[in-house]
């Protein structure tokens, strides 16, 4: 597939890689800590 061969192997591709796993995990992070909070109320 044209489309994984991009992400993988060119530089904007690795970038937006990078990108979207680091939303990813501020993503996670953010939702973990805000049913943290909320289920100490």
């Amino acid at each position: 597939m044209k489309i994984l061969t991009d992400l993988l192997s060119t530089d904007y591709g690795l970038m937006s890689l990078i990108v979207i796993t680091v939303v990813l995990v501020a993503m996670t992070t953010v939702a973990i800590y805000v049913i943290k909070k909320s289920s100490k109320h």
